[in-house]
């Protein structure tokens, strides 16, 4: 085995367990894609993740130079064709052989820095902040599953927006409390969460549930060896929405809604007896 072979295979499980570690729900989706989909969607998640830690998670160091950093160190990545952050030296090897579109690297980091000194948002900056921290990790993730079909890929876009944006919205109402006392963020533009009505929830919810709908227009559309691991994800993400419909709005304030393990393989069996019906 040559050296740089066994660094790939040492970054490529670097991204693996980041993604296991971080998130079960999306480590068990991405275990049900074909075998050879499967490293490529970890490596977008390790690369997401990393960048999600700075902005969010280290709070005791200087948050805009490791950020200024990790972005200088991604763009390096990419122009030099490796990386000595296995995290990073993964993410190019995927954005390269996949030919992600640059502007959507672009606005995912955008998105991200706006978290270092954005705590509220208004209709314009919430629309923008979206597409880059979650529409377009749908749209890099699709890159992945059309494989080079341009065609597909045109097709199932807007789909695949909806899907980010469904599951980025019920992580913010999953998360009202740690980012509202936490963070001090507000994500939903003219929410006032001191004073947070069922108005607002209802609207929030009705969003949601549009963007839901529109997603699943698309999984149904995508190709056989990515759409039933998308489809687990879907309702992974779309129960925990309906958790939280059924929530009372000072609740979700309070506490943190999930979804038990015990739920999550009862979602799994139930969506592989609608897959094998064709009853998606």
């Amino acid at each position: 085995m040559s050296s740089l072979k066994l660094y790939n295979e040492v970054a490529a499980y670097s991204s693996k367990y980041t993604t296991l570690l971080y998130s079960s729900s999306f480590s068990s989706s991405i275990k049900l894609l074909d075998k050879d989909l499967q490293q490529p969607i970890y490596d977008i998640y390790g690369f997401v993740r990393f960048a999600d830690e700075i902005v969010d998670t280290f709070h005791d160091y200087d948050k805009p130079t490791l950020f200024k950093q990790f972005k200088a160190d991604t763009y390096l990545a990419l122009e030099q064709g490796i990386s000595l952050n296995p995290i990073l030296h993964r993410f190019q090897l995927t954005y390269h052989q996949y030919k992600i579109d640059p502007a959507l690297l672009d606005a995912f980091l955008f998105s991200m820095e706006m978290d270092l000194n954005q705590h509220a948002h208004d209709e314009a900056s919430y629309q923008k902040y979206i597409y880059g921290s979650a529409e377009v990790v749908g749209l890099m993730c699709l890159y992945i599953f059309c494989n080079g079909n341009l065609n597909l890929f045109e097709k199932l876009k807007p789909t695949a927006q909806s899907l980010g944006a469904a599951f980025q919205k019920v992580n913010f109402l999953r998360d009202i409390k740690a980012d509202f006392e936490g963070l001090e963020r507000v994500y939903f533009p003219n929410c006032d969460f001191s004073n947070f009505r069922i108005e607002d929830k209802l609207a929030i919810e009705a969003d949601i549930q549009k963007d839901f709908e529109q997603a699943l227009i698309g999984i149904k559309e995508l190709p056989l060896q990515c759409r039933f691991g998308v489809y687990v994800a879907f309702k992974y993400y779309y129960s925990l929405f309906k958790k939280i419909k059924k929530t009372k709005h000072h609740a979700i304030l309070k506490t943190r809604i999930r979804i038990p393990d015990y739920s999550k393989m009862f979602i799994l069996a139930k969506a592989k007896l609608r897959s094998q019906i064709n009853f998606l």
